[in-house]
């Protein structure tokens, strides 16, 4: 019977974890119609239905639920200690999947991914760029990368970049016929454009900090993005102010494509830490790249 199911068992949780067939099949590498019929087998021998199907979405029902909360953990132990057998072989190898921001991704990881790779040619890396705070040992990824701020609780984390700070900034242009903000308050007589996190749905609200005093800014404009680098291209085309990271706009700073305003209240904040699940044994592959990472100042 373990035999017969272990391998629909897998699909069901790959199902379940996704909230989709197709992205499951996708991930599995199967038919989205082999898929299905290998869940209604499932459901069949167990006499169970453990999905609830919409024409929308995909959802575990009690049982199914059940099965992800006591079985899921079992296979991903499995897993886990099949990637350790890597820990036997002269060369390090495995795979390593991690979620991250696409801003870590181009200013911290890919520096050090980039001669990390070319010197373990059989360790792979898979990053997904994700600004939601997702639940990272039920989506599969073996690490996260969030500022040291917003790493959850009962993680193991381990800063990978330095301190960081946001700026204001906008073009020549955008300012050729306005006046300069002197203090937070002013940016409501402002454009500003928008970054709406997928976490909430809701609208970033704008942080400043002065001395003893601290400041959060509900902005408004035309535009709203839901990356940092659609609000850098904003800026840079006159659209309006952005609030971006210091070391994104740096370069348009320094030729003269971007102005930074109200740079007296950008206060530094706790920078890029990679975390990972405190109940996970690091793979050697997965120990070589943390220590690549780990952030020396």
């Amino acid at each position: 019977m373990l035999r017969e199911n272990a391998n629909d068992l897998l699909a069901f949780l790959a199902v379940a974890r996704e909230r989709s067939f197709t992205k499951a099949a996708g991930k599995l590498g199967v038919s989205q119609s082999a898929l299905s019929h290998t869940i209604r087998a499932l459901e069949a021998r167990l006499g169970l239905r453990l999905l609830t199907r919409t024409t929308r979405s995909v959802s575990p029902t009690e049982a199914g639920q059940r099965l992800v909360e006591t079985v899921g953990p079992h296979f991903e132990e499995i897993e886990f200690e099949l990637a350790a057998l890597s820990d036997l072989r002269d060369t390090p190898a495995g795979k390593i999947r991690i979620n991250a921001m696409d801003h870590a991704l181009e200013f911290i990881l890919w520096p050090v991914l980039k001669p990390f790779l070319a010197q373990y040619p059989d360790i792979s890396v898979e990053v997904c760029c994700d600004y939601g705070f997702v639940d990272i040992a039920a989506q599969g990824f073996d690490a996260g990368v969030r500022l040291g701020e917003d790493v959850a609780q009962g993680m193991i984390a381990t800063r990978i970049g330095p301190d960081m700070r946001m700026a204001v900034v906008g073009s020549p242009a955008y300012f050729a016929d306005r006046t300069v903000p002197e203090t937070p308050r002013d940016l409501t007589e402002h454009q500003c454009n928008n970054l709406r996190l997928p976490t909430n749905g809701g609208l970033y609200t704008w942080e400043f900090k002065k001395d003893q005093e601290s400041l959060n800014v509900r902005v408004s404009g035309q535009v709203t993005f839901n990356g940092v680098y659609p609000l850098l291209k904003a800026a840079l085309d006159g659209l309006g102010l952005s609030y971006i990271p210091e070391d994104l706009v740096a370069p348009h700073l320094a030729d003269g494509r971007l102005v930074q305003v109200l740079e007296d209240w950008s206060a530094p904040f706790s920078g890029f830490h990679l975390y990972y699940p405190s109940r996970r044994q690091a793979s050697p592959a997965f120990a070589l790249l943390l220590d690549a990472l780990r952030y020396r100042g």
